[in-house]
């Protein structure tokens, strides 16, 4: 199953997910970032080890200068690697992350290779 909500809900939503008796989605295998040019989709793979369900949660930003989502960092320490490459390589801010910095390519690199627009 899949679901896109606003980016405005989606810490909320996921504590929601994570935390509800019955859903507990306790594990988040993967966090992607993908460039649709109209808009950026940050992708969500969550796993309930104990219900053994799973759900694909996505949410997506607009402005391309600006790119901005709430970190759920808090929630499932997995996505503090995969928010910082989405954030290095497509530019995309998690806000919230407690150390939001490059993670691939150095500190000078300019701009972020994994966009459509990048050259």
């Amino acid at each position: 199953m899949s679901v896109v909500i606003h980016s405005r809900s989606l810490y909320q939503v996921a504590e929601f997910l994570k935390n509800t008796p019955g859903l507990d989605f306790d594990y988040l295998t993967n966090l992607a970032a993908v460039d649709y040019l109209d808009y950026f989709e940050v992708v969500y793979h969550l796993v309930s080890l104990k219900h053994n369900h799973s759900l694909v949660l996505k949410t997506r930003c607009y402005d391309r200068d600006k790119p901005v989502v709430p970190s759920v960092v808090s929630l499932w320490r997995a996505a503090d690697f995969q928010e910082r490459e989405a954030y290095d390589l497509m530019g995309i801010v998690f806000q919230g992350h407690p150390n939001l910095k490059r993670l691939l390519l150095w500190e000078g690199f300019v701009g972020h290779p994994l966009r459509r627009d990048y050259l």
